[in-house]
């Protein structure tokens, strides 16, 4: 079912919009970790949390959700910040229910925006859940093939997601 909602022409947005269009990935989050058994429940809305906390600040830049079984890479999903968003059609959250699969292992790696320096980071830290630094992981997902995606979007604020599987 889709949701048909058009940013507006000015893209402008709050916090509100943020953590509208949040709560959609962490349903996300939710729904994969309870699906595949990869990680709590708690620790999926942990990340939620300070996704939504570093989207608010301008700090984000894509979060990056990969799934592994037995140390291979075997689905992933890329949700990328824009904060320009127009003429884009929100989408309900779902279509995430991956496999329960041998040993799962879930990764979640955000890229922060270039507002994001070492002062910010020190900062946050006290506000944060999780204990986030800087990571080189490959996040390329260039042995999956990439299967469509769906855009979460509040006013001028849009999480883009790419799945690949």
């Amino acid at each position: 079912m889709t949701q048909t909602i058009t940013a507006s022409r000015s893209a402008t947005y709050s916090d509100i919009d943020v953590q509208d269009v949040v709560l959609c990935l962490k349903a996300d989050l939710v729904m994969i970790a309870n699906s595949t058994g990869g990680m709590p429940t708690g620790k999926a809305e942990d990340y939620a949390h300070d996704i939504d906390l570093l989207a608010k600040g301008k700090y984000l830049d894509y979060v990056d959700v990969t799934l592994f079984s037995m140390g291979v890479e075997q689905k992933a999903v890329r949700y990328s910040v824009n904060g320009n968003a127009v003429n884009i059609t929100n989408r309900r959250p779902g279509g995430v229910l991956w496999p329960r699969l041998p040993s799962p292992l879930m990764r979640v790696v955000v890229g922060y925006s270039s507002r994001y320096t070492q002062s910010v980071h020190e900062t946050m830290k006290s506000k944060l859940r999780i204990p986030w630094g800087w990571c080189n992981a490959d996040t390329s997902h260039a042995a999956l093939s990439s299967s469509g995606g769906r855009d979460y979007v509040s006013n001028g604020f849009a999480l883009q997601r790419k799945d690949w599987g």
